[in-house]
């Protein structure tokens, strides 16, 4: 007997796949092509068991296609510019391109180790400069067509680390590394101008139904955020000038009994001077403005505000309404400015409770009264107005186009559609990422760097003190030549936000080493797009979001002629422990190292892919693992146990010749790959790697049974085990190489096809018949298949049990259910 020894097979089939280049693939215009891709990872140092779950279930589907006749790429790479390695730098004195390649190199050792199918000849890091030299030829191409562009805009700042932080890096008002307050400070910044598509990326989401989880969808569908209103101008009082608002509530107008500004409204500061006490009410504003823009947006962050001390009319009924500066409006949010309507919007109405402003009721619900003194929380239903002059009366959704029309008649306001979508901010005051490849020139101004001059290359020589953008402090970097007049110029210090690196790696792994442009249009013709795109949800809505704006940039460039990138998304589920996400913090973190030392690749792969459905969360379970490792020790003994008996014999067989136990056998095997083939191609992994194990516990069964030294039944059980073989191939590849060796075969399992199953062979002969009278169970028989519905009629009525429900009532009719049901309706 063969001993299942996981890691002496696993090193060898690791060493055979690698010299044979199995995993290397071409374009090939003779097969259907098959672009399977999981988002590639961060090097962090480690791959997580969340890396590979992702990368298991990609590599089941990236196998079964190829078995299935598919050309399929499957490529991996490397996320790799980011904050951690400048962190990294600043707390251990090492450079970040050191420590990002070194977290390379082992991060790419585990997934070798764990016999993922990539072609590793495509391997690419975002780091590299024969990738973003590109990336920075794509930006320029950007600014000259004004999607590209500099604007002063709102950042979080630690004054003391002097730099800009992430929203992510704002704990509770302060900064991550130094706990000093972080304050908002308006700084230019680089934008790309994904408003532009802001339509097309809206209409694009419907040519994904169905192929994208719904719930990515709606996430997408409400960060674009697009919603039909109207425009209001509101005068301000004793000044020549307007607020003007966006509101998707017009048939509320009459309602409105303050007005909300940002604090970084640029009007604020002009209507605060009509204070008396000018200073003490600016002081209020500028603590406003220091709240972190972050908190700000967040419901539990207290709301609070301050009266300007001005007033603008509602251009309706021409009343003053007062101003207030509120922390939780943004200005880029809008117009920066909101009517409030306390009777009739819940954060209105919690303000103006606190702040003791008045509450007036605009629209009154069907059959109820709204009383302002006694309501304790806004009415955001429909109703009809009242308080609302000529419109009184009528249902709030036609008062909203009316009241557009008369506001539009009288030129102080306008139907419009807005966006929640705001233009994509991609400068990173930081070092460690695509360095943007412009000059600043005294006598010209900004110039883009010219093209046979990329890449703009990161010096090698920045120093990391946890101090501002390292870039600024390196002297030959920042002084340079102005490629128009040859005068003294500066460098720009910002650098690309990473969502721009992977928002195209996915065209740059369809022709890697291509130095004619970011990617060979040829290559992208034939793979482009990803059929299947596997990631977590975590990324909904930004990665996605932005990768299909730049593949639509790309289009207008002329690169490709794809619109959507991604055919296909699965976002499978988090791994958790004890019910929470692995977290070093929690201390539940699963290492894979040592789980592959304990058992093997294999074992891992298989139990992630049996644990839970893909689409939804894991809870790791060390009995769970080991349960899958005493599997496939039982699965290798049933299928090697007759090793030196099959190995010399054919494959043709038979089948009315079997014994009884052979045919059953044989059944057995052809009903299980009817079920695997149907569970992977609906991505039901779970089910799929069951029903193996149901299988193995059958065919332990029937071992004893069969006939082993019929040569006949020899054939038959070979071939079915060879097929029991290839099917298992996608979810335990070294496993099945190794057993397919073991029965005789040469090369790998990946380079043969699919098993096909005979129908014949998976029908049921018996079937159990359900009997109900009416709707009620009143009987289960077992019966053969196949029968007609006259054969099930009467084995129904005439079985003993059923009859004492019939007898002496009259069947009024009989529902058949073809080999399932029987439904007698008497009365």
């Amino acid at each position: 007997m063969h001993k299942y020894n996981p890691h002496e097979i696993e090193e060898k089939w690791q060493k055979a796949w690698e010299e044979s280049k199995i995993f290397k693939v071409y374009e090939d215009n003779q097969r259907p092509k098959y672009y399977c891709l999981e988002m590639f990872p961060y090097p962090s140092g480690r791959i997580h068991m969340g890396h590979v779950r992702n990368y298991s279930i990609g590599d089941v589907v990236a196998r079964f296609l190829r078995m299935r006749g598919y050309n399929v790429l499957h490529p991996m790479g490397w996320d790799a510019f980011g904050l951690p390695a400048e962190n990294a730098a600043i707390k251990h004195g090492v450079h970040p391109a050191k420590w990002t390649y070194e977290n390379i190199e082992h991060m790419k050792r585990q997934l070798k180790r764990l016999g993922f199918s990539y072609d590793w000849d495509r391997e690419l890091a975002t780091c590299d400069e024969d990738y973003y030299r590109w990336e920075q030829k794509i930006f320029l191409e950007m600014l000259e067509r004004g999607l590209a562009y500099k604007k002063k805009a709102p950042v979080n700042w630690c004054e003391k680390c002097h730099t800009v932080l992430a929203n992510e890096q704002v704990v509770g008002g302060k900064c991550w590394r130094c706990e000093s307050e972080v304050v908002t400070k308006d700084l230019e910044q680089w934008f790309f101008k994904i408003t532009e598509y802001a339509d097309e990326l809206l209409e694009g989401l419907e040519k994904l139904r169905g192929k994208w989880p719904e719930k990515v969808l709606v996430m997408q569908e409400n960060w674009i955020g697009r919603s039909e209103g109207a425009e209001i101008e509101f005068k301000i009082d004793g000044l020549d000038k307007s607020i003007r608002v966006f509101t998707t509530r017009p048939d509320t107008v009459f309602g409105v009994t303050f007005m909300s500004l940002a604090p970084e409204h640029p009007l604020v500061d002009e209507l605060v001077k009509m204070h008396p006490e000018t200073e003490k009410i600016m002081g209020e504003v500028e603590r406003l403005r220091k709240q972190p823009r972050s908190a700000r947006l967040l419901d539990e962050f207290e709301k609070e505000g301050v009266f300007t001390g001005a007033y603008c009319i509602n251009p309706f009924t021409g009343e003053k309404v007062p101003i207030f500066v509120a922390n939780f409006v943004l200005y880029e949010y809008g117009t920066g400015a909101v009517m409030a309507v306390p009777a009739h919007d819940q954060r209105d109405f919690e303000f103006a409770k606190k702040y003791k402003l008045p509450i007036k009721v605009v629209i009154q619900p069907e059959g109820e009264e709204l009383d302002p003194e006694t309501m304790t929380e806004a009415y955001e239903g429909q109703g009809y107005l009242v308080n609302s002059g000529q419109f009184n009366g009528m249902f709030n959704e036609e008062a909203k186009k009316a009241i557009i029309e008369y506001m539009e008649d009288k030129g102080f306001g306008k139907g419009t559609v807005t966006y929640r979508l705001r233009d994509w901010l991609i400068s990173r005051q930081r070092y460690w990422g695509t360095p943007i490849p412009v000059v600043y020139c005294g006598k010209c101004g900004m110039v883009p760097v010219p093209e046979e001059e990329l890449p703009v290359k990161l010096p090698k020589d920045a120093p990391f003190t946890g101090t501002g953008n390292p870039l600024e402090m390196v002297e030959d970097f920042v002084n340079t030549t102005c490629p128009k007049c040859g005068g003294p110029a500066k460098r720009e210090t910002d650098t690309m936000d990473t969502f721009v690196e992977s928002s195209w790696y996915f065209f740059r792994y369809c022709s890697p080493q291509y130095d004619k442009g970011p990617f060979d249009r040829k290559a992208v013709d034939y793979w482009m797009p990803v059929d299947q795109y596997i990631g977590g949800v975590e990324h909904a809505v930004l990665h996605l979001l932005y990768a299909r704006f730049y593949t639509k940039v790309l289009r207008d460039l002329g690169y490709t002629n794809v619109d959507e990138p991604f055919s296909a998304l699965l976002t499978q589920g988090m791994v958790l422990k004890d019910g929470r996400k692995m977290s070093k913090s929690f201390g539940n973190v699963v290492d894979p190292d040592s789980m592959i030392e304990k058992y093997g690749a294999d074992t891992v792969r298989l139990f992630l892919l049996f644990a839970a459905p893909p689409e939804k969360d894991l809870e790791w379970s060390d009995q769970g693992i080991d349960g899958c490792y005493r599997f496939l020790n039982r699965l290798w003994r049933l299928l090697t146990g007759h090793i030196d008996d099959l190995r010399g014999v054919g494959r043709d067989f038979d089948f009315a010749k079997l014994s009884d136990a052979g045919k059953e056998a044989v059944k057995r095997t052809h009903k299980l790959l009817k079920k695997v083939t149907a569970d992977v191609e609906k991505f039901r992994f779970n089910t799929a790697v069951a029903a193996f194990m149901e299988y193995t516990n059958h065919m332990q069964d029937l071992e004893s049974c069969i006939n082993w030294e019929d040569e006949n039944e020899l054939r038959a059980i070979r071939d079915c085990f060879e097929k029991v073989v290839l099917a298992l191939s996608p979810f335990v590849p070294h496993f099945a190489d190794e057993v397919w060796s073991l029965l005789g075969n040469e090369g790998f399992t990946l380079n043969e096809r699919w098993p096909e199953y005979n129908e014949e062979w998976t029908k049921e002969e018996f079937i159990t018949l359900v009997v109900q009278v009416n709707g009620k169970v009143r009987a289960r028989i077992e019966a053969p298949s196949g029968l007609s519905e006259e054969e099930m009629k009467k084995i129904a009525v005439e079985n003993e049990r059923i009859k004492k429900w019939i007898d002496g009532k009259s069947i009024v009719k009989i529902i058949v259910v073809p080999n399932k049901l029987v439904n007698i309706v008497v009365r």
